[in-house]
């Protein structure tokens, strides 16, 4: 059955009016990327001006220029300069694929895939000529299908090799956590193609011997293929692709250890978790608790060796949740909510903690009381900023630095209403160019940069949870501006 003929005029207009307002959206975005270009081409004469210094005071016009436009937007500085630079290229390299934008002929998601797939082109004829074909794909298609087609395109009109490309693309291997809800995060880590499928491969491996021992120990008489050998399905939504028997002692022994540890859970009792599950949870144990196996160090750099390296991190946890009287209010360094468990364990456990006192209006941070005063600061000064200070960013305090608002060298105190958390790279930029910090005795930031604006950073405020004042059951909590007693470690 189709709509009725009301609704079938009624949806051919809103159609007509989806595209009409799409290819108005295209134009504005296009103006957007020009605009960004011309704030990238001044801050780049800047550089020229700046001549033979080093590269990092060379870079200083682009970073405050991009900070400037982070303020002026409410976002997050490299954010933006990431699309000043991007913009910078596409009008320099894909001045076509912008005229294409403009007229509404292609989307954002089109213009993105070109930037993606076309940037590895250095001679700008054969970029040319990559754009026109796919520009006239990118009209009639969708953006993947354009991605998927102009990456193999690329391919074929390449005159550099796959090795000497894949040992430069290689340098841009790297870790990066992203937050998610409900106390979840993303590990993401960029490896050379057939390292991560290697590693992926692995972990299926292991949990499927990990799936298969749990069954025979609790008499399942089924068996799981890939444990057994048998056939293997091959996708790519988190199915198996590969089988074989029992693995090296080392992958066994790492699968028996791990189902032995879970002390929580009857010997008799199938792993009920799935395989992607399991593979996590490998993943996890692994980079944890595994020592390298190259580790160059030695006793006089890193004693123990980098396995003796453990990873730190600071949580922050209402007393109340401490003690299990309420279910919320556990932070990883005031980046993401966790769950109250995993707070509790991570304290019990801590080789120290501190107590830190929150004005119960405002939730900010009155005092930290533990050991020497310089330490006091410190720990006085990590409890009340939670990450960098500087506008939009949220780096966390492993990657800040303290920076004296009133410099040092200009005669600025030590002293609590002159110091604040900066990443490293706001921390530079405030050194080295025209923006400036000052400081009230709340903590209170205002920040003015080079072209006059101004803004304000209030210490971020501490929530707190409550329990019900009816004496409602374990769990049921209230969200509440007065807070008890909060305890980082």
């Amino acid at each position: 059955m189709g709509p009725s003929p009301d609704d079938g005029d009624r949806l051919r207009a809103l159609v007509a009016e989806i595209r009409a307002v799409t290819a108005d959206v295209a134009r504005l975005q296009a103006t957007l990327i020009r605009r960004r270009a011309e704030v990238m081409q001044i801050a780049l004469a800047e550089v020229a001006r700046a001549g033979s210094r080093a590269s990092r005071e060379r870079e200083m016009p682009i970073r405050s220029a991009a900070l400037e436009i982070a303020v002026a937007t409410k976002s997050h500085d490299l954010t933006v300069q990431r699309e000043l630079d991007n913009a910078y290229t596409l009008t320099e390299k894909f001045s076509s694929t912008v005229d294409a934008l403009e007229s509404g002929r292609i989307t954002l998601r089109h213009v993105q895939a070109v930037l993606e797939t076309g940037v590895v082109i250095d001679d700008d004829e054969t970029r040319r000529g990559w754009e026109e074909v796919v520009l006239s794909r990118a009209e009639r298609d969708s953006p993947a299908r354009v991605r998927a087609f102009a990456r193999e395109l690329a391919e074929s009109v390449q005159p550099e090799g796959m090795t000497t490309r894949h040992a430069g693309a290689a340098r841009a291997r790297g870790v990066s956590v992203r937050d998610l809800a409900d106390g979840m995060a993303e590990l993401s880590v960029i490896l050379p193609a057939t390292v991560a499928y290697g590693i992926r491969d692995r972990l299926r491996r292991q949990a499927a011997v990990i799936r298969a021992s749990s069954r025979a120990v609790a008499g399942d008489g089924g068996t799981d293929e890939l444990a057994t050998g048998g056939p293997s399905h091959a996708s790519s939504d988190g199915d198996p692709d590969s089988a074989t028997g029992r693995l090296p002692g080392d992958t066994a022994t790492a699968a028996d250890r791990a189902t032995a540890s879970r002390a929580d859970t009857p010997r008799a009792s199938p792993d009920e978790r799935t395989l992607a599950q399991i593979g996590a949870d490998l993943c996890a144990d692994l980079l944890l608790t595994a020592a390298p196996t190259i580790d160059p160090t030695t006793e006089a750099t890193c004693p123990g060796g980098l396995g003796a390296i453990r990873a730190q991190i600071q949580i922050t946890v209402p007393v109340l949740t401490l003690l299990g009287h309420t279910d919320a209010g556990a932070a990883v360094a005031g980046r993401s909510p966790i769950d109250p468990e995993s707070a509790r364990h991570l304290a019990a456990h801590a080789p120290g903690w501190d107590r830190v006192l929150c004005d119960p209006v405002t939730g900010t941070v009155l005092e930290v009381d533990r050991y020497s005063p310089s330490a006091a600061q410190r720990r006085y000064l990590a409890a009340r900023d939670q990450h960098c200070r500087a506008p939009g960013c949220r780096a966390p305090l492993t990657r800040c630095q303290l920076d004296h608002n009133h410099e040092a060298q200009h005669g600025g105190a030590t002293t609590l209403t002159n110091l604040c958390h900066l990443c490293v790279r706001h921390h530079t930029l405030k050194t080295e160019t025209a923006w400036s910090v000052t400081q009230e005795s709340d903590g209170t930031l205002h920040f003015r940069s080079p072209l006059g604006q101004r803004v304000t950073e209030t210490p971020p405020p501490r929530i707190m949870f409550l329990p019900d004042s009816d004496g409602a059951g374990e769990g049921h909590t209230t969200g509440t501006s007065t807070p008890p007693d909060a305890a980082p470690f």
